[in-house]
């Protein structure tokens, strides 16, 4: 009994401790439903919910819903306020209270704002719980309905010549694609269909297939086709399978403006952990201008936030960005000269630049050989990509912003310089005996050669041969130093403000010239001396604005601008280019097969060896022309083409730069 006795008192004890316990007030349960709701806390939300809500949905449901919902939106800076304006108002007349609210938060579509009510209901030990029902997530919201959230994309900015005829452009086209969830049992014969019809691999579907943004329901595209190829039933007779027209980034100059376009792709999982800004599916520029202004061009993607109904059609718009096109982008590029001139290569390694030498303004940009940047967009075979990329010749080299030794097209900076520094003048022979010189013992088996036999060299007769023995001796007589801080004065050493980035060209490896035959060779553009073909191009333009070396444009603008003003006096100038006009006009000019009747040419051409010493004789040679049309001077070419030894030397490079003033001519008339 008296075992008995204490279990009682036990039970008595703690109903009295039941009984004494106080009860959360309904505006601390709202309070802490609030802040949960606030810090996202979903499990503590669901705890808070009645017994009847618990068991219409479970926890994990719950809180997936939200998740999905939130995350989806991007939401952000959650504040709930509860609209009550006294402790009176949450005071219960029975066992229900409702009481309303506010909800802001951010997401990407902008703001969403919305009011509503909540309910609390007390339980039969007078506990006071939330009656949650889906419109508490928004209030439109109601059975079978989804909130979804689209990318409205902006369009991209296209890039034009000076004409506005489009380099890059959007252009609409049949895209050739896959929905997953739609592919039936036989999906991998439908994928081999498809690669087939495609002229793709099955590899290469089921990579785009696996891409992370993939969802069974979405359309993933594999490959575009041109609009005029309207027979497009074949690919939708296989299960799965659907086209849509697109606008789809194109460029209509192929690959003959492949290097200065660059295309655009779809972005990597490497190029997204890097870059915030983007999703997966997006498009970003991979090469070229695409890439250097990927910022003004790709533009800013709206949002659609909404909420669908069961039928999938919209119910209601929450909240909507509009999307912000990207920049369009006029160039100084003339496309009918890129063209022409890519053509001129017929497929030769080379490289040219052609520019405006009175504004600076860049009319051509010209890389070859190249690959057509259309297949990275409208579906790259990897046979193709394979093709490209063991190319001996590398077409996806971008040869206008390497630098090569120019050889005798340099010899112009060599001649100012020793114009400027008295060293030399006009009426100044050179008696010069034989093919080759040496200056002395101390040459040791080293020795200059030239081309043509002449006793009695004057500044003309040098420019008009391409003497290179005139020229060691010229920079021989003015010194190392002197040769060295003049030369630097045309740009050596510095970087050109250009969207491109050029390296920046050089007279010697470590600023020093390390001896006399050194010297002599630089004077002619051998030895260490590299540069870009823009700079290359640069320096010439001194010789057709009375001393001034101009800074190169590519954008358009107005003004032109001058990088180096008064580098040379206007006598030498004028001088240089009369010698200049003598290479081409002159029978035995260098250049003159350059000659055109009726127009006056002035030009440079070069040979640059290619080799390891002065005795390998098996190196190659690069051939180089300088050159622009006198009297009413509407562009300044510099052409390379890599190996022409056995090909006719500079001569080979001068017989396509004829062509092109040709082509100018006939343009003008």
């Amino acid at each position: 009994m008296k075992g008995y006795r204490t279990i009682i008192l036990i039970v008595m004890v703690f109903l009295l401790a039941v009984g004494c316990s106080k009860k959360e007030e309904p505006s601390e349960v709202l309070n802490g439903y609030i802040s949960n709701w606030e810090n996202r806390d979903f499990h503590a939300m669901y705890e808070q919910l009645s017994e009847e809500v618990k068991s219409k949905i479970t926890e994990e449901a719950f809180i997936e819903r939200y998740d999905a919902i939130y995350d989806g939106i991007g939401a952000e800076n959650l504040q709930i306020t509860l609209r009550v304006d006294t402790e009176e108002e949450l005071k219960s007349e029975g066992d229900l209270i409702t009481i309303p609210y506010s909800v802001e938060m951010d997401t990407t579509a902008g703001s969403i704002e919305y009011s509503h009510r909540v309910t609390l209901e007390q339980d039969d030990e007078g506990a006071w719980l939330v009656k949650w029902n889906s419109s508490q997530i928004f209030p439109q919201l109601s059975k079978g309905d989804k909130v979804k959230v689209k990318t409205i994309e902006a369009e991209r900015g296209e890039l034009t010549d000076k004409n506005g005829t489009g380099l890059a452009i959007n252009e609409e086209a049949n895209v050739i694609g896959v929905i997953p969830g739609m592919l039936e049992e036989d999906a991998d014969q439908t994928k081999e269909k498809l690669a087939e019809l495609l002229g793709v691999s099955v590899e290469e579907i089921d990579k785009a297939l696996d891409a992370s943004w993939v969802t069974p329901e979405v359309f993933v595209p594999i490959k575009t086709l041109p609009m005029e190829e309207d027979d497009i039933e074949a690919y939708e007779e296989l299960p799965g399978v659907s086209s849509r027209v697109e606008k789809v980034r194109t460029y209509p100059l192929g690959a003959s403006a492949a290097h200065l376009t660059g295309y655009v792709r779809e972005i990597s999982a490497e190029q997204l952990e890097e870059l915030d800004e983007y999703t997966a599916g997006d498009v970003i520029g991979n090469a070229g201008l695409e890439k250097i202004f990927e910022e003004k061009l790709r533009g800013e993607n709206g949002t659609h936030i909404y909420i669908s109904n069961a039928d999938g059609d919209l119910k209601e718009t929450l909240a909507k960005k509009e999307p912000v096109d990207g920049e369009d982008i006029q160039l100084t590029i003339d496309a009918a000269l890129q063209q022409e001139i890519y053509e001129q290569f017929e497929g030769d390694a080379g490289t040219s630049v052609a520019l405006d030498p009175n504004t600076g303004a860049v009319l051509s940009l010209v890389s070859s050989p190249a690959y057509n940047p259309n297949a990275f967009v409208r579906g790259l075979s990897g046979e193709q990509w394979e093709k490209w990329s063991e190319d001996p010749d590398e077409p996806f080299l971008n040869r206008f912003t390497s630098r090569y030794a120019p050889g005798s097209v340099f010899k112009t900076i060599t001649a100012s310089i020793g114009l400027e520094t008295g060293v030399t003048n006009p009426e100044k022979v050179r008696q010069i005996n034989g093919l080759h010189w040496t200056k002395d013992d101390s040459w040791g088996d080293y020795y200059v050669t030239r081309v043509h036999d002449k006793a009695n060299v004057n500044l003309r007769d040098a420019f008009v041969h391409s003497d290179n023995i005139y020229f060691a001796q010229e920079a021989l007589e003015m010194g190392k130093d002197t040769f060295l801080e003049e030369a630097a004065g045309f740009g050596f050493g510095e970087e050109i403000p250009f969207p491109f980035v050029i390296p920046a060209s050089n007279l010697t490896n470590n600023g020093e010239i390390d001896s006399e035959a050194q010297l002599a060779d630089t004077a002619y553009g051998q030895g260490q001396v590299m540069m870009s073909p823009l700079h290359l191009a640069l320096t010439y333009t001194p010789y057709l604005n009375e001393g001034n070396m101009l800074y190169p444009s590519l954008v358009e603008k107005d003004e032109p601008e001058v990088w180096k003003e008064n580098l040379i006096g206007k006598e030498t100038a004028n001088l240089v280019k009369e010698n200049l006009i003598q290479v081409v006009e002159s029978p035995e000019g260098t250049a003159h097969t350059t000659y055109i009747p009726g127009t006056v040419i002035g030009g440079k051409s070069g040979t640059a060896e290619i080799k390891q010493s002065k005795e390998d004789d098996n190196g190659n040679e690069n051939g180089w022309f300088v050159g622009f049309e006198e009297t009413d001077p509407e562009i300044l070419l510099v052409m390379m083409i890599e190996d022409v030894k056995d090909r006719g030397g500079s001569g080979y490079v001068i017989s396509k730069a004829k062509n092109i003033f040709e082509y100018i001519q006939q343009g003008s008339n």
